[in-house]
């Protein structure tokens, strides 16, 4: 596996130079676009890894499916589903999704940006940075990682150049779908973004996810199987933003992606797998690190299809 995933991250390595680093948020402008690292971890427990792999970036948009887990804990499924609709919107994960129609919760999914500041109010606690205290434990669980923390500096800059964020806040409260303070829960949805990872992380995560809720080491039980499926089926629809339909053909696999040139892929039964590339396409996603799945899809046959 070792010599497959470094050839695959060389052959990938010239799509580097053909991506952008995420810079609306300042901090994420310092990436080295030229980083590409690659980490899998399969369903027996071995562990292989290519390239920058130990270079640690924030989750960003790749939080979004530890908080619909998060949501789906505390609440149940029709509780999480009354509030944030499953259907994918063909839109980007920033696009404010309002028209003529009335906002409602069928207009947006867990895994664009309205729908995760939405799912930052469904995580219980007696206050938001208890809630995101809880969902900080249990990305650590996920991530094998019991020592994660917050990116205080990219946190920063998240939050002072987060005024898209706030517009989407505010247009969810004027339509009764936000009720708590905007700003308190935007907090706590910035701070969930800038949580620092690493690759192992990432296929740490997705061999969770891959193992219906059992750790890949112990073989623990620390989510039911149901939510597993449940996340999962909304990764495959939703989760490479508005090129989610073009990745299932070329990829096939469940897999979320974010800004920082992160991308969490489920192999179900068979493997997790973590990359970081944060050179990007125009829709967001880490373009070598597409290029690099959708090689080992196609020389392992991970596709679900």
């Amino acid at each position: 596996m070792e010599e497959l995933l470094e050839r695959l991250l060389e052959e990938c390595r010239p799509f580097t130079s053909m991506g952008k680093v995420a810079d609306y948020i300042p901090e994420l402008a310092k990436s080295d676009p030229d980083a590409l690292g690659v980490y899998v971890i399969g369903s027996e427990g071995k562990h292989s890894w290519a390239g920058d792999c130990r270079k640690s970036f924030t989750l960003q948009s790749v939080v979004k499916p530890i908080l619909l887990l998060q949501a789906l804990l505390d609440n149940g499924p029709e509780v999480v589903q009354s509030q944030v609709g499953v259907e994918a919107t063909g839109k980007p994960f920033d696009a404010i999704n309002a028209g003529d129609r009335t906002l409602d919760s069928r207009h947006i999914n867990p895994m664009v940006n309205m729908g995760a500041i939405v799912m930052c109010t469904l995580i219980r606690g007696g206050n938001y940075a208890e809630r995101f205290q809880r969902l900080l434990e249990l990305t650590g669980r996920l991530a094998g990682d019991p020592e994660i923390g917050v990116d205080e500096a990219v946190y920063r800059s998240e939050k002072s150049h987060g005024s898209k964020n706030r517009a989407l806040a505010y247009l969810l409260k004027s339509y009764g779908l936000l009720e708590d303070d905007v700003e308190a829960v935007l907090d706590c949805y910035f701070r969930a973004c800038s949580i620092r990872v690493d690759c192992r992380g990432l296929a740490h995560i997705g061999a969770v996810l891959s193992n219906r809720g059992r750790l890949p080491d112990s073989n623990e039980r620390i989510f039911p199987a149901s939510l597993a499926r449940y996340v999962n089926a909304i990764l495959m629809t939703c989760g490479m933003y508005n090129g989610s339909g073009e990745f299932a053909i070329r990829v096939g696999i469940p897999a979320k992606s974010g800004v920082a040139g992160g991308i969490m892929a489920v192999v179900p039964t068979r493997m997790g797998i973590g990359i970081y590339g944060p050179a990007l396409d125009h829709k967001g996603n880490s373009l070598a690190g597409i290029q690099l799945l959708e090689r080992l899809s196609r020389e392992l046959y991970l596709s679900i299809f």
